[in-house]
């Protein structure tokens, strides 16, 4: 899914100041520009990094701070303090900066020229001390940052960078985004729930309802030659059964299924929408409960949420753009049911059709059959097993006073046994530490039913975006204990209470 919106930029930062003499500013911003280019020839930094001049006074930091936020291009300023820049001066700019911020603690130089060192040296290379000013600084004000400690040339320093820039180009895809509520959520469903008016509060992203038959009629004015053209795509595309196939028993339900899709693109197309829900229980003139359109618009970037939960459908989205270029994919996903075996236990996930063939193991078949619930026609849909991998699953909850974000890092793995009566596209995994540690946490902490699960991302993508939005994150990984993880919630209740303040 690409926009002309989707240019994305880094400004690097130096700060500096004009004690030791113009020569030495010279020298700064040579070795500032070497650093700089280094991060934007690494391979783990998706988007252009951007050289600024160096910085020594206060009003040209405040200034570059208001032209960051200024440009919708910046996802994210990298800082580096060269020598030593006395941190008074980047107050103001700190407290107007409102895009993400990374602290590279680095040097020009990786070793040192021991039988070389003077104080001419000293005086240029001490960033060791310039950044611990800068630090503090940041500190003292609140700043939310993430620290990277390295020489740019350690592959290790730009794949940390590479996380968090992903982390803020999510963030800042979150903050423009657009999402379309077919309908309302399942009726009597709790943690489907949320509020609308806190969510673009605190992340941005516009949440709004429309009727089903809005979109039917864009349904309805899809044209024969688009169905044409679109059904070739997926019999090119895709292991399509028989009935489904041109001159099939079936082949109509397909073609339908091609106008939900052509019909569904068009509404969010032309609405800017990034992301939309569906429920069964409210599908107006529609046919067919949408499964096969849902799942390739997933695959293009957009984020999906079933039975109306717009908050999984947000974080669907978030994960896609954080995901964007890496090996794996990301879908809408829910914990179905349990393999109990001692020594063996997994998770089994599916939804009823709405699964995002990116993380297919191999070619989907594309199928038809009943669904059972909705009270509408059999819906055509991709079915496949998720490739084997490690993963990482990501849910968000409404608790009343914020919202949480709970994750768990899993090990995805084959089908113990094949599952021809299973007609849907599904997932099975291990969780860490343990089914039983997971699943106590995972409850424990009100974690949703409806997750994200990615094996593109990993835990250092959600911390980073969970810091750069100061939202929490419960992480359940293989060190977790219940009794551990218990006390973390508690500790984080008492945390995000006192940080909102009076």
């Amino acid at each position: 899914m690409t926009t002309a919106s989707n240019r994305r930029e880094i400004w690097f930062l130096t700060g500096s100041q004009g004690l030791y003499g113009p020569e030495v500013v010279e020298q700064v911003i040579a070795q500032s520009r070497e650093i700089s280019d280094q991060l934007a020839g690494a391979k783990d930094i998706p988007y252009e990094v951007i050289w600024k001049p160096v910085l020594t006074d206060s009003s040209a930091i405040r200034r570059m701070a208001l032209e960051a936020n200024a440009d919708d291009a910046v996802i994210g300023i990298i800082a580096w303090m060269h020598t030593f820049s006395p941190a008074k001066m980047w107050i103001s700019g700190l407290d107007a900066l409102r895009k993400p911020l990374l602290h590279l603690h680095t040097q020009s130089n990786v070793a040192l020229p021991w039988a070389e060192i003077d104080m001419d040296f000293m005086n240029l290379n001490q960033a060791a001390h310039g950044d611990r000013e800068f630090g503090y600084i940041q500190t003292r004000i609140g700043v939310a940052r993430k620290t990277v400690t390295g020489h740019v040339s350690d592959p290790s320093v730009s794949r940390r960078v590479g996380t968090w820039a992903r982390a803020a180009a999510a963030a800042s895809a979150l903050r423009t985004m657009k999402l379309a509520r077919f309908g309302d959520n399942m009726r009597d469903v709790a943690v489907t729930e949320g509020d609308k008016v806190e969510a673009e509060l605190r992340f941005g992203v516009s949440v709004n309802t429309y009727g089903v038959n809005d979109l039917v009629e864009a349904v309805d004015a899809t044209s024969d030659a688009e169905i044409d053209d679109l059904v070739r795509e997926y019999q090119d595309a895709y292991s399509v059964s028989a009935e489904l196939r041109t001159g099939g028993d079936r082949h109509e339900s397909l073609r339908y299924g091609a106008r939900i899709e052509l019909g569904l693109r068009t509404f969010l197309t032309e609405g800017g929408f990034t992301a939309f829900t569906s429920n069964f229980e409210d599908l107006g003139g529609l046919r067919q409960l949408p499964g096969l359109a849902v799942q390739r618009l997933m695959a293009d970037g957009y984020g999906f949420g079933g039975e109306g939960d717009w908050k999984t459908s947000v974080m669907v989205r978030t994960l896609k753009v954080m995901a964007e270029g890496l090996p794996g994919g990301t879908s809408f996903m829910e914990d179905y049911t349990y393999h109990l075996v001692p020594g063996e236990e997994k998770i089994l996930g599916a939804h009823m059709l709405e699964v995002c063939p990116s993380i297919a193991a191999d070619r989907p078949t594309l199928e038809i059959h009943p669904l059972g619930i909705g009270g509408r026609e059999d819906p055509v849909r991709l079915v496949f097993d998720a490739a084997p991998g490690p993963a990482v699953i990501l849910g968000i909850a409404d608790i009343g006073e914020r919202f949480r974000l709970i994750g768990n890092e899993v090990e995805v793995v084959a089908p113990d046994e094949p599952l021809p009566k299973l007609p849907v596209a599904r997932a099975v995994w291990k969780p860490a530490p343990s089914l039983r540690t997971s699943t106590e946490a995972w409850l424990t902490a009100g974690g949703p039913h409806h997750t994200v699960m990615s094996s593109a991302l990993n835990a250092e993508h959600l911390w980073d975006f969970a810091d750069l939005t100061r939202t929490e994150l419960a992480l359940i990984d293989g060190d977790t204990t219940v009794r551990r993880f218990t006390q973390e919630l508690r500790w984080n209740q008492a945390y995000y209470r006192l940080a909102q303040g009076f």
